[in-house]
């Protein structure tokens, strides 16, 4: 059952590169939550969406995108550029874009195995998250 990685990673769709972005990021989003402490599950699901909705995932770009590499900005914009295929109209469509880019660099970080990079990427899209008046609000309608 075990098979290796694709070797050509490089070539693999923006949508390829998201769709293991998306399952990565949210297992070490879980990771972290239950590092924090937080172990009921209503509390887990809830806050979890908080870091890994579209709209998290827009606020992540918004303020760490400067931080991308060059190549990381390519990799996102073959994302970013890939998600009008599977756009789900009750999503605002400039925050798909951007999460589907961002998880699309996730993705890429991960089957590269760079794992340095990829864990700086999460930490600052944690920080960004926490830091946001967004968060602050979504925190205090809870």
């Amino acid at each position: 059952m075990s098979k290796e990685l694709p070797q050509k990673y490089e070539l693999l769709s923006g949508a390829n590169l998201a769709y293991i972005g998306d399952a990565y990021y949210e297992l070490q989003i879980r990771k972290y939550l239950l590092e924090c402490k937080i172990t009921k599950s209503n509390e887990l699901k809830n806050l979890s969406v908080k870091y890994v909705s579209a709209h998290a995932h827009h606020i992540i770009c918004e303020k760490i995108k400067d931080q991308f590499t060059e190549h990381e900005m390519e990799i996102f914009k073959r994302g970013r550029n890939g998600a009008h295929h599977n756009y789900r109209k009750n999503l605002n469509y400039a925050e798909y874009n951007d999460s589907t880019g961002f998880e699309a660099i996730v993705g890429y970080l991960f089957l590269k195995q760079d794992f340095e990079r990829l864990n700086e990427i999460i930490c600052l899209s944690i920080k960004a998250i926490e830091e946001s008046e967004q968060w602050l609000y979504m925190v205090k309608i809870q």
